[in-house]
C-alpha cells in the first residue's frame, strides 16, 4: 500500500517554528516531485511549497517565501517543511503530496496525498 504520512504538526505561538516531516512508504518517491499544501477552515486547499525530484529546485507560495523551507532526503523517502516565523494565518491542516512533476504539483494535480497534520498558530 502506497502511503504518505505526515508528522510534526502541533500548537505553537506566533513567531515560533515547526518542522513537518512526510514519510513515503510502499514505493520510492525519489523520481517524483514532492510538496506541501494546506487547508484552513472554510477555505480551499492552497499550494505551499514544492521540490523537484533531485532537490535542485524549490517553489513557494508568496505567503510563505522567506519563512518556510522545503527539503528532501531521497534515501529516507522523506520530505521536510521547516516553518519559521509562524503567523496565525498559517493555521491549517498541512498535506504532503507527490506528483510526476513539480509543474503538475503546483497545479494541484498530485498523484498521492497524505492524510494531513494540524498546525495551529496562536497569537
Amino acid at each position: 500500500q502506497v502511503q504518505l504520512v505526515e508528522s510534526g504538526g502541533g500548537l505553537v505561538q506566533a513567531g515560533g517554528s515547526l518542522r513537518l516531516s512526510c514519510a513515503g512508504s510502499g514505493r520510492t518517491f525519489s523520481s517524483d516531485a514532492m510538496g506541501w499544501f494546506r487547508q484552513a477552515p472554510g477555505k480551499e486547499r492552497e499550494f505551499v511549497a514544492a521540490i523537484t525530484y533531485t532537490g535542485s529546485s524549490t517553489y513557494y507560495a508568496d505567503s510563505v517565501k522567506g519563512r518556510f523551507a522545503i527539503s528532501r532526503d531521497n534515501a529516507q523517502n522523506t520530505v521536510i517543511l521547516q516553518m519559521n516565523s509562524l503567523k496565525p494565518e498559517d493555521t491549517a491542516v498541512y498535506y504532503c503530496a507527490a506528483a510526476t512533476s513539480s509543474s503538475r504539483l503546483r497545479k494541484d494535480q498530485a498523484d498521492y496525498w497524505g492524510q494531513g497534520t494540524q498546525v495551529t498558530v496562536s497569537s
